[in-house]
């Protein structure tokens, strides 16, 4: 079926119904680039979302990460931004393959459709003339007819009267003649308007019309088709995009499937286990009998001088004090005096470490960790102990790859004097294998604390002392006095003093052990924007564009405490110093 023959007579309607489809390919457009907005807000929520759970970096959260449920967890959000990601492809293919083409369609479509409209219009403005033309040479050919006919009547007229002179007659004649070839000339050029009307009429019927009202049929026929086509591709688009995300979800039910129940029952064992035993029964103490009752070995009194003590975790172990239960109050402590306590501690040389662990409880409450973690439990301890160590050996095995490297272009150097000069590296070769040289007393330090708390050791060696900095190195008859040292399950220490390893010192000697202290360590590093001469007691100079170490941060009084090497250190203005203090190192300021 053909618009030109079956709808000649629809022009108007024609034209109405083509802006209709373009309409709607304009509406289809719309809900398709609504439609890539919404998936494009859908994936950027998702990512938020993801974004929003995920663990903080050097944070708690990030260590809860072990569990596999933490790991599956982790895994969901990952796969959750690349679920977000195949809704971005789909907006972006949406719009590059229908929104962009369509708007280019239909733009396109205007113009063919305006074109076949305009010569419609051309041919109807034409036909048109062509009937007035027509209209005003029939209504000549009327009106001559008529003057034409008036004429003869009057000659009739004029020659049946016989009053009439001969002249008048012919003269009547000629113009009845006059007319009447006028209405001949009217007549033939009515009939050749006629023909040449009927012969346009003919054509713009049967010839131009259908031509162009089948042009405007197949640009409607191709707008359906491309509407359609473009349907096709918006669940095409999706469809592309379906294994992608069903191999998402395939890698969240993985990574739920994963989850090992055992697994993170063994890690929270790993993670809280303090190494202690349960404490034994406490035995019936028998109040009945006239003789001094006697002490178990499991009651919670302190035992001093009942015999030599020992280095146990057990809660067996003698004398252990738990911190909520109460020391028993035996008639033989209540007879010992405070004051006698009191000169035991200032008089006994293993009392000086053990009033450092005093120390280390008040810089713990400070904020501040111990260096050898004793404020852990023995198990924890251990872990914290041997992942220090391994950390120093990665460092230690970096250092000898340098080291190595170094020496490497060193050789290169000497057999090629011409590409540097061998001895330009002589100071970073040396600066490198002290580097290596501390951190190995520093792994050594370590491992043998570390030894110690696995029980490979029955006390801390001098030689472990003189490394942690926690003794002195001038009194070796010292060695292992301290080793009585025991810890209750709070991480703290308490003291077993037995008559045999007690050692009697001057109280001087006491002062000179407890002022000699362990250097503070770096918590980071500062950048001198200011020249600054230190010549008060306690400053130090520094010279503008100088990197030194921090020490200790500004507590108020706009004094930063900074440490250029191991013999200079000293306080500086805040304000003339740019700090960058170290995260893992936080905390190291409030050493005592």
């Amino acid at each position: 079926m053909s618009w030109g023959t079956e709808l000649w007579d629809q022009f108007d309607n024609l034209e109405k119904h083509t802006q209709w489809g373009i309409d709607i390919l304009e509406k289809y457009i719309k809900f398709v680039k609504e439609r890539t907005e919404i998936e494009l807000s859908y994936a950027k929520q998702l990512r938020n979302l993801a974004k929003k759970y995920q663990p903080k970096k050097n944070s708690k959260e990030e260590e809860e990460y072990r569990y596999t449920a933490c790991k599956a967890f982790l895994s969901t959000l990952n796969e959750m931004n690349d679920y977000a990601g195949q809704h971005e492809v789909i907006s972006e293919n949406m719009t590059s393959n229908i929104t962009v083409e369509l708007a280019r369609y239909v733009q396109e479509l205007k113009q063919e459709r305006k074109s076949y409209f305009h010569d419609g219009r051309k041919a109807q403005q034409h036909i048109e003339i062509c009937w007035k033309q027509l209209e005003s040479s029939k209504r000549r050919f009327e009106r001559d007819c008529k003057e034409a006919d008036r004429a003869q009547q009057y000659f009739e007229k004029m020659d049946a009267d016989i009053n009439v002179t001969k002249a008048d007659v012919e003269k009547a004649r000629q113009q009845a003649q006059v007319r009447h070839q006028m209405a001949e000339d009217s007549k033939a050029d009515y009939s050749s308007i006629l023909q040449k009307f009927n012969h346009e009429q003919h054509e713009y019927y049967h010839t131009h019309i259908p031509n162009i009202f089948q042009k405007i049929q197949e640009m409607e026929e191709r707008r359906i088709v491309r509407i359609g086509d473009s349907m096709k591709t918006y669940a095409e688009v999706d469809r592309q995009v379906i294994p992608i995300i069903g191999k998402c979800l395939d890698e969240i039910v993985k990574a739920a499937e994963s989850i090992d129940q055992k697994n993170d029952s063994q890690l929270v064992i790993e993670a809280y286990k303090s190494g202690f035993e349960p404490p034994g029964d406490i035995e019936f103490e028998d109040y009945t009998q006239p003789m001094k009752r006697t002490v178990s070995d499991n009651s919670l009194s302190n035992s001093r001088g009942e015999g030599k003590p020992e280095l146990k975790f057990g809660g067996k172990s003698k004398g252990k004090l738990w911190p909520f239960i109460k020391k028993n109050k035996s008639p033989k402590q209540q007879k010992e005096p405070l004051s006698h306590r009191f000169n035991e501690f200032m008089t006994s040389k293993p009392k000086i470490h053990c009033f450092r662990s005093l120390k280390r409880g008040l810089s713990l409450k400070l904020g501040a960790t111990p260096e050898d973690f004793s404020n852990l439990p023995p198990e924890q301890r251990r872990k914290k102990l041997q992942q220090k160590v391994d950390e120093l050996n990665k460092e230690i095995q970096k250092e000898m790859d340098q080291r190595d490297a170094i020496t490497k272009m060193k050789d290169v150097y000497l057999k090629n004097p011409q590409m540097g000069d061998p001895a330009s590296l002589d100071h970073k070769l040396t600066e490198v294998s002290q580097n290596i040289e501390k951190l190995r007393l520093e792994s050594q330090k370590f491992e043998a604390w570390l030894a110690e708390v696995e029980g490979r050791l029955p006390a801390r060696s001098e030689q472990a002392r003189r490394q942690s900095g926690m003794f002195d190195a001038q009194n070796p008859a010292t060695v292992n006095n301290c080793a009585q040292d025991r810890e209750s399950p709070d991480g703290s220490y308490t003291e077993e003093q037995s008559q045999e390893g007690e050692v009697k010192v001057l109280a001087t000697d006491f002062d000179d052990e407890f002022d000699e202290e362990e250097p503070l360590p770096a918590i980071g590093t500062c950048k001198a924007l200011y020249t600054f001469e230190g010549q008060n007691e306690g400053t130090i100079s520094v010279v503008e564009g100088e990197t030194l170490y921090v020490i200790e941060e500004d507590k108020g009084d706009g004094w930063t405490r900074i440490r250029r090497n191991e013999d200079e250190e000293g306080y500086v203005p805040t304000s003339y110093v740019e700090v960058y203090l170290d995260k893992n190192a936080k905390g190291a300021k409030t050493y005592i």
